[in-house]
């Protein structure tokens, strides 16, 4: 379990937002081209374990158990060559204080993923320069998980993680690989950049905060409270998407915490649900069969 206070009273004493390093799996599932016994899938898989795990990503060393658990699963959809196309769901979660339960953070599915790759190619993430649209996209996301770890701990503590992001959006375009630029749609790593280090956006990552440090962690002693700043932070969820409707941020969050959020609120010192319910379903109506649950 993290050291909470430590780790606030650091990143405040730094002045730059500080992170846990990384426990990845990272499964590679090539069943769709028919020839998942090729080596290369086996190679990939281990090479980017190593370079996920094995990479100082952030200025701060931690001891495994404090490391951020997450997962990529990368799907190959077809290859020639040294060229693979396919998709990657990354997934990232943290502790909840005071409790053994995990939280489920981040949980996004790219459907843009190409790159070459060479079997025993070695994979070096430089800050400032392009390597590979694999480097570059397995980097983005690293960073993205590390900033939304942080906004967890401490308001607005993940942007020096986004901003690196940035720059990995910025130097990935001369790859000419989908997902690096606006005009690639709604999902893509170009728009879910943006959107973090949006001020529109802002209230995402305020709620992020709110849900995880001031929800989460207190309800170990004071479940009510907890809950009540679940709640609260909704209702800054409310505040953006009236302002910017069905945003790709809501969606990512609401892919994560839906079944969470119907779980917490299913049981125990109850608050006033009907208004959280009407706010989840004008938020959230896709998940509306979860807010059945809400008592």
């Amino acid at each position: 379990m993290r050291k909470i206070l430590s780790f606030i009273l650091i990143f405040f004493g730094m002045q730059v937002a500080t992170a846990q390093q990384l426990n990845c799996e990272v499964i590679i599932n090539a069943e769709q081209t028919g020839q998942t016994n090729l080596s290369v899938f086996n190679t990939l898989q281990r090479a980017l374990s190593e370079f996920i795990n094995q990479t100082t990503w952030t200025e701060r060393d931690f001891q495994n158990h404090e490391r951020i658990n997450c997962s990529m699963f990368i799907t190959i959809n077809s290859f020639e060559g040294e060229s693979f196309n396919g998709s990657i769901q990354v997934q990232s979660s943290r502790p909840v204080y005071g409790t053994s339960m995990i939280t489920p953070v981040f949980n996004f599915n790219d459907e843009q993923l190409s790159f070459n790759y060479r079997e025993y190619q070695p994979l070096n993430y430089s800050q400032n320069s392009y390597t590979s649209n694999l480097v570059s996209v397995i980097s983005f996301y690293v960073y993205t998980i590390l900033g939304l770890d942080a906004d967890t701990f401490a308001p607005q503590g993940g942007t020096p993680y986004f901003e690196e992001a940035n720059r990995i959006v910025t130097t990935a375009q001369q790859g000419n690989s989908q997902g690096w630029r606006g005009a690639d749609g709604q999902r893509s790593r170009y728009r879910l950049n943006a959107d973090l280090l949006a001020n529109t956006y802002a209230e995402y990552r305020q709620a992020l905060y709110d849900y995880h440090r001031l929800g989460l962690d207190v309800m170990h002693e004071d479940v009510l409270g907890g809950k009540e700043n679940i709640a609260a932070a909704m209702e800054k969820l409310e505040v953006m998407n009236n302002r910017r409707n069905n945003s790709l941020l809501l969606r990512v969050f609401f892919d994560a915490k839906a079944d969470e959020i119907s779980q917490i609120f299913s049981g125990g010192p109850s608050i006033n649900s009907n208004e959280l319910v009407e706010t989840l379903n004008n938020i959230a109506p896709r998940y509306s069969k979860n807010w059945r649950n809400i008592q």
